[in-house]
């Protein structure tokens, strides 16, 4: 036994050296993310903005979006409860996906490239790898649950109590955990990394959809569901630590049945056998467009369902929406503007959190050219008749079209299921949610383009696209609350695009912005065909 994990601690002081950096943004970005909006939650439970968020949230969209609260009045609904209640399971699945990512790419995908067998060539256990790069994940939970916890207590908030804070933070790290069991176990089951990684997401993703029907129905069969023992401690109200027994005892079986699997299995394989390929390729797969539409097919279809997922999601709570804004100034100052329904004020601001997410996609797909590049997947292209604009403007094309599809998916679903839940009251047709999708056009096409200028020139440094969105993102939702300088504001692309329909149509916004982002891809090209290929990073 002691053979098989012999030097492990060495592994995981060398990883520990490795990840450092890794670590400290991971603690820091999904602990702050889970406990920094203590003050923003106390200024929405100002007023009656306690009673009109739990009234929101017993709406049964609502409730499969978040999670139920033990809460049965909204007398008894306090800040703790009420931050737990809508933070806590988001922040569970932050920290499962981390971990899952995070344990695959230690142990199957270095086996994938031969990393591993490069280890044990030394006096290494053959299961050495896999017990470091657990455990160097159970520390790494460990230590954001403490550091969560710890920010929650300094706010010293009201109902914000120090046993409530440390179970929150224990939630998130056994969640982060327990993602960790799943990963090691389907690593040894799956024949590679990336199907180790799909399938491992999409236990994760059927974990959350399973919950989400048991909560609505029945939310006592919820706690047989790994992924509901993140929030069925209730953190604030009953502080239940029973749920983290389970996620426990569930961990130490799943790395038990992981080192188990890797024990009888040869290296480099699964216990599932890779899937044949077809005898003959398609057609389409004899063009540039059907090879990138082959290879980003999965992460397309994937995203356009989560789009009309949210649009649904949203669009449920058109219904309550009359109750909860005028119960609380703060939501009055995000979501109403004088002169105008609260329902279009409303769906000015969701539209522009919707097309934020839209635009996701497009950058993935434009990063995605970089990343088959690195991984030499396009060295045989490089050879024949295929020019480099070939696979450069597909690359945009698809991305683009990605864009417009995204945008006609989430408007859609938003506007059909608001206005199936409105009835008679509605304000608004379909026509306007189109309208109000497509006013944010420009917006999608411009990180497009900011995209494909990184591409083109420093292609190492196209996800700090994705940060500028997210600023882009804050800056809009709380610009409202936080009173911020004009100027500061329009540091943020989507605040020179009017909010439709509470606002006009601004076309000269709207073809100038086009006519950049266009600029930007067309800069971006001159790089791409310019610059050496990037081979192996």
């Amino acid at each position: 036994m002691r053979e098989k994990f012999a030097r492990w601690d060495s592994l995981f002081a060398l990883y520990l050296k490795r990840d450092w950096k890794k670590i400290i943004v991971w603690i820091l970005g999904v602990g702050l993310f889970s406990a920094g909006f203590v003050s923003a939650f106390e200024e929405i439970a100002k007023g009656q903005g306690l009673a009109g968020m739990y009234e929101t949230l017993k709406n049964p969209a609502m409730i499969a979006m978040v999670g139920p609260t033990p809460v049965e009045t909204a007398a008894d609904y306090t800040l703790g409860a009420m931050y737990a209640h809508e933070m806590l399971l988001f922040c569970g699945l932050f920290a499962m996906i981390m971990s899952v990512l995070h344990v695959v790419s230690h142990t199957r995908k270095e086996e994938d490239l031969g990393l591993t067998e490069l280890v044990r060539s030394f006096q290494i256990g053959r299961q050495a790898n896999s017990l470091a790069s657990m455990i160097e994940t159970i520390v790494i939970n460990a230590l954001l649950a403490l550091f969560i916890g710890g920010v929650m207590m300094s706010f010293g908030a009201d109902t914000i109590s120090a046993e409530g804070s440390l179970l929150f933070g224990a939630s998130i790290g056994f969640a982060g955990i327990v993602g960790a069991g799943i990963a090691l176990v389907m690593a040894q089951i799956m024949p590679s990394s990336s199907s180790a990684t799909g399938s491992a997401l999409g236990i994760v993703g059927l974990l959350y959809i399973v919950r989400a029907g048991t909560d609505v129905s029945n939310v006592d069969l919820s706690i047989i569901n790994p992924l509901s023992w993140t929030y069925l401690t209730y953190p604030f109200t009953e502080n239940n630590w029973i749920p983290l027994i389970f996620a426990l005892i569930f961990s130490v079986i799943a790395v038990i049945v992981a080192f188990s699997l890797e024990g009888a299995r040869d290296m480099g394989a699964g216990y599932l056998p890779e899937r044949e390929g077809r005898g003959n390729a398609k057609k389409s797969l004899l063009s540039v467009r059907g090879l990138f539409t082959k290879i980003n097919k999965g992460v397309m279809i994937g995203w356009l369902v989560a789009f009309v997922i949210m649009g649904v999601a949203y669009g449920s709570i058109y219904g309550d929406m009359q109750t909860f804004l005028e119960s609380n100034e703060m939501m009055k100052q995000m979501f109403s503007q004088s002169g105008v329904s609260i329902e279009e004020s409303f769906t000015g601001t969701i539209m522009m959190v919707m097309i934020v997410l839209v635009s996701i996609l497009p950058i993935v797909i434009v990063n995605k050219l970089f990343t088959e590049e690195s991984r030499l997947h396009l060295s045989q292209i490089y050879a024949t008749k295929v020019t480099r604009g070939q696979l450069y403007w597909t690359s945009i094309g698809l991305a683009v079209f990605s864009g417009l599809a995204g945008i006609l998916l989430a408007a859609s679903s938003l506007g059909g299921t608001a206005i199936s839940v409105m009835g008679d009251s509605a304000t608004m047709d379909i026509v306007d949610f189109l309208t109000a999708g497509y006013n944010f056009l420009p917006s999608v096409l411009f990180f497009t383009g900011l995209a494909a200028l990184a591409l083109g020139w420093v292609p190492k440094l196209g996800k700090l696209v994705y940060f500028y969105l997210g600023y882009s993102f804050a800056l809009n939702y709380f610009g409202g609350i936080l009173d911020l300088p004009e100027w500061f504001s329009k540091t943020a692309i989507q605040s020179w695009i009017p909010q439709m329909p509470m606002d006009n149509f601004d076309a000269p916004i709207f073809i100038t912005m086009t006519v950049i982002s266009i600029a930007l891809m067309v800069i971006g090209y001159l790089g791409y065909s310019r610059r050496d290929m990037v081979e192996g990073a």
